[in-house]
C-alpha cells in the first residue's frame, strides 16, 4: 500500500496532520540516511530561521490539503 494513498481527509485537523507527514515525508525523501537527518536535526532544531521555515512547508502543504478536501465544506 502506497504510504499517500489519497488527500482526502474528514476533518481539518486530521488535514493538517496530513500536511504534517507530507512535511515530514519531503525531508526523508530529500535525505534518506536517517543518521544524516538525525544529525541535521541537532542543528536546525534551535534555530528559529529553520523552524518558522518548516512551519511555512508546513502551511503550504495544509493549504494543498484543504483544496483536495473543498476546504471541508
Amino acid at each position: 500500500m502506497p504510504w499517500l494513498p489519497s488527500l482526502k481527509t474528514d476533518t481539518p485537523e486530521e488535514g493538517f496532520d496530513l500536511a504534517l507527514k507530507l512535511s515530514r515525508m519531503g525531508v526523508k525523501k530529500t535525505q534518506p540516511d536517517d543518521d544524516v537527518r538525525a544529525e541535521l536535526r541537532a542543528v536546525y532544531e534551535k534555530d528559529a530561521d529553520s523552524l518558522i521555515a518548516s512551519s511555512q512547508v508546513v502551511a503550504t502543504n495544509f493549504q494543498t490539503v484543504a483544496a483536495a478536501n473543498n476546504y471541508w465544506k
